[in-house]
């Protein structure tokens, strides 16, 4: 075979450039594999970072790599596939949302979680915008995201001889990441601004490419702004509640400004929680600086405006004293041409009210057209919470309707599953096209044929089963050992009988928040001890998450599990991982047996981590709360206790431990263990198989930014 040339050389070269800079090869496996194979280690240690493996690997030896015809030709393959996708002239949203082409949605969230290259999210509310960004883009939707470019991130965690979680930060470099800057048409740095306090503060902006969808990083880090102002986009949720509004006036007035510089003009601004609301009172200013009276002005802002909330938990909606507003938003007043008392008012449930704060809640409820909560029950939660603000005598009066949370089925896949799947895609779709591999993994269709035992036998879906634990024990033995603490490094005999491959393992990995009562099975201690020292039917523990750096309410319940898993008698059958991001995420949704999930209802809007665990046939075991209300059956998972609890919050805890315990002895376990003769339990691979078919291409994003698409973005 003949060698390269240059041209060809040149051409792939700039190719695979071009595709690190866009985060659309995070969920495809071959464009991962290419860069994986480029450099193994750089790809393990270097977060999985595209970009920085090609800075990893001299020009040269790239160029000479790819001499190699396998290697050339698999590369030109993901290259052309991903230049399919994003030229793709026919897409859902041509054909359905054909408006949003020219006139897209600007969705507003102050995180957005990508993929662990680009550590600027802290949780959930995060992972929902990022898989929203992504199912837009393959959904070929007309779709901008704004954010803050965090350039610190979200905290590092590490344990302290205590057991104390403590937070480090480290700073991110814009040329190892899959940013660009966003130039003007001299090809220098747009540069915007905003009035915070007395002060002009500037701001640049990065954007991150999700496939076709373009998302632009807010970023205040410049020479001519004071310190204080450039730190505002230091750290994900920073600082007090003065770098908090300070930071949400840079997202909601300069999110606005970007978009104008631009050129583009959205059709609707989607608020994604509270934190962006600000964007209400720049969009006012627009239309009063063209001339509106200021009721016209907010008459038509609202036509523009849709708000999603994400919390029934009153702590989680962010206030701020008439003192702190008055001051980091002056330019509001001068701006809208309302009083100090104006101002607060539009942000409070009771006008005049001068003991009531500024909610962003409140102020994103007033001027959006239409609101949803992202659950069923968090809807009629959210209906009854404000009540008053809309003067309504029942909740059924209150305007704000639900649409149930999904993920990004294909991206949350672990690679050992998205291949053994898009391999029967293949099998059971012989003329289709690799495009059409990511609509079908989203179609309910392909996960009913899955789930048939003529194409997925028993034994296949119990070996994936055995490899996805095995591949969870060894991750975990791997970080344990990195984190120290549990074992001295030399102790490898100890480190590699750590875990066991054959036990039902019970994942539980989120936010520490203390309404999801992390160690709410312990509460039965002694009794669990028995069940995890049964050699006949053994169980275990993963645990991973983070507490917010001032949360130490969080941070006891992590000692908790911590001090556990070291010094009691579940040693070896519980284990904490360290730094959770989304990278331990899918190791742990894909190797679990059962995914644990107790929060105090009804304060779990939606959840998504049960979600992700689906599609690698890990069954979800929960209190009937936000989406598991909506996706239990009775024969897809397990559910903790009725669709209902105490109204007392001690007696409801009780209550819950009790029959967590219950439904983990009574029917988790033997379920797990009824084998037959061929040593295969037909009971739970039967509940594996009907969560295909219930669960799978239901809770995905896919269905919900069409039903978002359908109901708010294409209807005015």
């Amino acid at each position: 075979m003949k060698p390269l040339t240059a041209s060809e050389l040149t051409e792939l070269v700039s190719g695979l450039n071009r595709l690190a800079r866009n985060l659309w090869w995070s969920w495809d496996q071959e464009a991962q594999e290419v860069f994986h194979d480029l450099s193994p280690r750089g790809w393990q240690n270097l977060y999985h970072n595209a970009v920085a493996i090609l800075r990893e690997v001299s020009p040269y030896e790239l160029r000479v790599r790819l001499q190699d015809p396998g290697f050339a030709d698999r590369v030109r393959s993901v290259l052309s596939r991903f230049d399919a996708y994003i030229k793709a002239p026919k897409t859902w949203g041509t054909e359905n949302a054909p408006n949003l082409v020219t006139n897209p949605v600007a969705y507003f969230s102050a995180e957005f979680a990508f993929h662990e290259t680009l550590p600027i999210a802290a949780g959930g509310l995060g992972a929902l915008a990022g898989d929203h960004a992504k199912s837009a883009s393959d959904l070929g939707i007309g779709f901008v995201g704004v954010s803050l470019f965090y350039r610190e991130g979200y905290f590092q965690q590490a344990i302290s001889q205590e057991n104390w979680q403590t937070e480090y930060y480290t700073q991110l470099n814009p040329t190892n990441l899959p940013l660009e800057p966003v130039l003007d048409a001299r090809g220098d740095q747009l540069v915007g601004s905003v009035r915070i306090a007395a002060s002009t503060v500037r701001f640049h902006a990065w954007r991150v490419n999700i496939g076709r969808v373009p998302v632009y990083l807010l970023d205040t880090n410049r020479p001519e702004n004071e310190p204080m102002f450039r730190d505002l986009t230091l750290r994900v949720y920073g600082g007090d509640s003065t770098t908090r509004v300070m930071q949400e006036i840079v997202l909601g007035v300069g999110g606005v400004r970007l978009l104008r510089m631009l050129g583009l003009q959205p059709s609707t601004f989607h608020m994604n929680e509270g934190h962006a609301a600000f964007l209400t009172l720049e969009l006012i200013r627009e239309k009063l600086a063209a001339g509106s009276p200021f009721d016209q002005a907010a008459s038509l802002t609202k036509a523009e405006c849709l708000f999603t909330t994400h919390t029934p938990v009153e702590a989680g909606h962010d206030r701020f004293t008439s003192d702190l507003l008055g001051y980091a938003g002056q330019g509001f007043l001068s701006d809208l041409r309302i009083s100090h008392e104006e101002l607060m008012n539009l942000g409070r449930v009771r006008a005049g009210e001068a003991s009531e704060t500024f909610c962003m809640t409140v102020l994103a409820l007033r001027y959006s057209r239409a609101a949803n909560g992202v659950s069923e029950l968090h809807g009629a939660v959210s209906r009854e919470m404000w009540m008053e603000l809309y003067g309504a005598k029942t909740p059924e009066e209150v305007p704000i309707g639900h649409i149930t949370n999904g993920i990004h089925l294909v991206g949350w896949m672990k690679g050992t599953v998205r291949r053994v799947w898009k391999r029967k895609f293949h099998q059971l779709y012989p003329a289709k096209s690799e495009i059409d591999w990511f609509a079908d993994a989203n179609n309910p269709e392909f996960w009913a044929k899955l789930a048939d035992p003529s194409v997925t036998s028993d034994e296949e879906v119990w070996a994936l089963r055995y490899r996805l634990r095995r591949e969870l024990v060894e991750f975990t033995r791997r970080r344990l050992l990195l984190q120290g603490g549990t074992f001295s490094h030399g102790d490898f005999i100890t480190f590699d009988a750590f875990l066991n491959p054959d036990a039902l393992t019970i994942g539980f990995a989120r936010r520490f928040a203390t309404y999801k009562r992390a160690p709410l099975i312990f509460d039965q201690f002694e009794a669990v001890v028995k069940l995890v020292k049964d050699s006949g039917h053994p169980i275990q523990f993963v645990f991973a998450g983070k507490a917010h750096p001032r949360d130490d309410s969080g941070k006891r319940f992590i000692q908790k599990v911590i001090h556990l898993s070291k010094y009691s008698e579940l040693k070896g059958h519980l284990v904490f991982i360290e730094n959770y991001d989304i990278h331990v995420a899918r190791q742990m949704v894909s190797g679990c047996d059962v995914w644990l999930n107790n929060p105090r209802r009804p304060l779990e809007a939606s959840g998504t981590s049960g979600m992700k665990t689906t599609a690698h046939g890990c069954l979800n075991m929960s209190i009937m709360d936000g989406w598991w209300r909506e996706g239990y059956n009775g024969n897809n998972g397990f559910s903790i206790g009725p669709d209902s609890h105490p109204a007392d919050v001690d007696e409801q805890d009780r209550v819950d431990s009790e029959n967590l315990y219950n439904v983990l002895t009574q029917e988790v376990i033997p379920s797990f263990y009824n084998r037959d003769a061929d040593g295969v339990p037909r009971q739970w691979i039967g509940k594996i198989r009907e969560a295909w078919r219930t669960l799978a291409a239901e809770y995905s994003t896919w269905r919900m930014v069409q039903e978002y698409s359908n109901k708010y973005y294409s209807r005015r």
